[in-house]
């Protein structure tokens, strides 16, 4: 990327590398960690025209998610937690990752998206 004139980084985290859980010290600290060392590189590269963000998803209705919710009880429960009231598709995290690489988003580096239908407002 250094010489071809830069380009954008995307990593993808998740809101968990955002605050901490109860049984799920591992899983919070590797998406924090991926938060981190992506405003690391944003600030190592950006003199290079090379761009880093983050992306955070919430729950969003994927495998990884099945579990979760399959359980009626516990769908219930994080979707009444959520403001938008449902989980996201894998396509709005991807038009995500579409608008941090493209150019509308030259202006930014080391930032956090979150795509979390509000979760995190609260």
């Amino acid at each position: 990327m250094k010489t071809s004139g830069g380009g954008s980084i995307i990593n993808l985290s998740s809101i968990a590398g955002l605050f901490g859980s109860a049984y799920s010290a591992s899983y919070n600290a590797t998406k924090g960690a991926v938060r981190l060392l992506t405003k690391s590189t944003a600030i190592q590269y950006a003199k290079d025209g090379i761009r880093a963000n983050s992306i955070h998803p919430g729950l969003i209705d994927t495998l990884m998610a099945s579990e979760l919710l399959s359980d009626p009880e516990l769908q219930i429960k994080r979707l009444a937690s959520t403001p938008m009231g449902r989980t996201g598709t894998a396509e709005e995290i991807a038009y995500g990752a579409l608008f941090l690489a493209s150019d509308e988003s030259s202006f930014m580096t080391g930032s956090e998206l979150v795509i979390d239908g509000g979760f995190t407002a609260q």
